[in-house]
């Protein structure tokens, strides 16, 4: 009984960290770009009573094995990169990314980020930033006089500018994509940075080598269903309270174990 009492403990936190992820899924209901994450378990070691094909006795032996489990542990998110819904805002610098693919950003330290956030805006030099003033790399400066700007589907960026007959190209916003983007590490700020599992990025125009197209005055919104993540919750409320009540029982077990010595 102690080791139920033990084993049902580990269900109560499995349940728990698992409640966390879908908070956190819910909290982002709105972040643009989001990606729902999935919280995977796994059980833990077992105890071996007898191993199976052991001996019963002349020349038969056990077709099973005999374990008692101990319990369950969180093991790690599953990321769902499936592909957010895109919301019309009609700003030129707001750009979203259909398919694959990832914004490259200069962090503060000279690192570099990953994000499918688009929302980007110009700082005081004229370059593409996002809301907290992180460069979008490479590098993109909108002159001050520019009468219209534009985003295209194969990244490339140009801009009206007075005085002059045609559009000037300002450059071409790249795209990186990643062998494995659930390896990717989350920072926060809707960025993510490059991990050991993730594999190295390779940089490549937008619509080509497997990267996803742009579409300016657009932004990609999260993936994540509020349904689904209220049905998780009601089935990790429901685990919780089994093992809360395995808990009891054991206890019980244990109590009146206690009262048979007197």
């Amino acid at each position: 009984m102690v080791r139920a009492l033990i084993t049902a403990g580990t269900g109560m936190v499995a349940q728990q960290t698992n409640l966390d992820v879908i908070a956190n899924n819910l909290a982002n209901v709105n972040t643009t770009a989001f990606k729902q994450q999935r919280a995977e378990f796994q059980d833990v070691m077992y105890q071996t009573l007898r191993a199976s094909g052991a001996s019963t006795g002349g020349s038969t032996s056990a077709p099973t094995g005999v374990q008692v489990g101990l319990g369950a542990k969180f093991a790690g998110n599953a990321t769902s990169h499936v592909q957010g819904g895109l919301q019309a805002t009609g700003n030129p610098y707001e750009v979203a990314i259909s398919g694959e693919g990832f914004f490259s950003i200069e962090l503060p330290d000279g690192s570099t980020g990953y994000t499918r956030d688009g929302s980007f805006k110009r700082d005081a030099n004229g370059d593409l930033v996002t809301t907290d003033g992180f460069r979008l790399q490479p590098q993109i400066t909108v002159p001050v006089n520019a009468t219209s700007f534009t985003i295209g589907p194969n990244g490339q960026v140009t801009a009206q500018i007075p005085g002059e007959s045609n559009p000037r190209t300002l450059g071409t916003i790249q795209l990186s994509v990643f062998p494995n983007p659930s390896g990717l590490t989350r920072i926060g700020q809707n960025l993510y940075q490059a991990g050991g599992a993730s594999g190295d990025p390779q940089t490549v125009d937008a619509g080509s080598d497997g990267a996803g197209s742009l579409q300016g005055g657009f932004l990609e919104g999260s993936n994540v269903s509020i349904v689904e993540e209220m049905v998780r919750m009601i089935l990790a409320q429901r685990s919780y309270e089994v093992n809360s009540k395995a808990i009891q029982t054991a206890d019980d077990m244990l109590s009146t174990l206690n009262q048979l010595k007197r």
